[in-house]
């Protein structure tokens, strides 16, 4: 029996990438006007079946995401973490929204301020369009083909993408590089792997902020061999494309997304800055 294709998803009528990225930024800062008026009245967790914490914060963020998805990408499916750990099932299609409204609920529960606000757009498997935001930093990443920036914007300010500062990957150097590292999910394969570098400098950080990082030139690598979910992963990942770099499976072949069948399960990356060596 011949597969069927998969249903083809109609496009938003939104013009350019530029305009939709704005668009996904602007709904990641609404979202953090939530998180941040519920951290202040003091955060509650309670453990979903996996036994990862969820807040409030997390099911507010994603409501007020989603809406504004709705109205800017209508007839797009989105995959959200909170409503697939409810048992929603999408079909993703070619084209869909993939969304974590809280990333790093363990740093949003500690107060360390580390945590972000994904959203990736992704097409034919490849996130194209990426936002990740930290609303208790006031900063703001975002990435579409070819062109990566960063901006400094409090929850629910205007978005004004004529003043967000273009970043880079930096090129990886020869000799010791910098490196990122989860500072709440280390796991002995990925401290393995950096033991394998000349490493100057390792910089542990939460969240989707190391993707940040890495974007913006300050580190050379970012590994991570643990098992995450694809809406970890996913808007840094097309951040630091956008800024030159590059993030692959840990067998360097490229990292996919909608994998529905898998559970949305990532089973490792790693990204690097510009120039990557060619094995790692």
């Amino acid at each position: 029996m011949t597969a069927s294709a998969p249903p083809a998803f109609p496009r938003a009528p939104a013009p350019t990438d530029a305009a939709f990225l704005a668009g996904l930024a602007e709904a990641a800062l609404a979202a953090g006007v939530a998180i941040r008026r519920i951290e202040a009245e003091g955060v509650s967790a309670s453990h979903k079946a996996d036994a990862s914490p969820v807040t409030e914060a997390d099911h507010a963020a994603e409501a007020i995401i989603c809406t504004r998805l709705a109205a800017l990408l209508p007839g797009v499916p989105v995959v959200a973490e909170e409503a697939m750990a409810a048992g929603t099932q999408v079909e993703c299609g070619n084209r869909f929204v993939l969304v974590d409204p809280l990333d790093g609920t363990r740093e949003f529960i500690s107060g360390n301020g580390e945590y972000t606000v994904n959203i990736a757009l992704v097409e034919d498997g490849t996130p194209v369009l990426g936002v990740v935001y930290a609303p208790a930093k006031g900063l703001l990443f975002a990435g579409r083909p070819g062109a990566a920036f960063r901006a400094l914007r409090a929850p629910g300010a205007a978005v004004d993408a004529q003043d967000w500062t273009p970043i880079a990957c930096r090129p990886v150097p020869q000799g010791p590089i910098v490196v990122a590292a989860s500072r709440s999910h280390g796991d002995p394969a990925t401290d393995a792997l950096i033991a394998r570098y000349q490493v100057a400098e390792r910089i542990p950080a939460g969240s989707a902020l190391k993707f940040g990082l890495l974007a913006e030139g300050k580190v050379d690598l970012y590994p991570r061999l643990g098992t995450v979910m694809e809406w970890d992963s996913a808007a840094g990942h097309a951040l630091v494309v956008a800024a030159g770099g590059s993030v692959t499976r840990p067998d360097g072949s490229p990292l996919t997304y909608g994998h529905a069948t898998a559970g949305y399960k990532v089973h490792g990356f790693i990204a690097w800055g510009a120039d990557a060596p060619a094995s790692v």
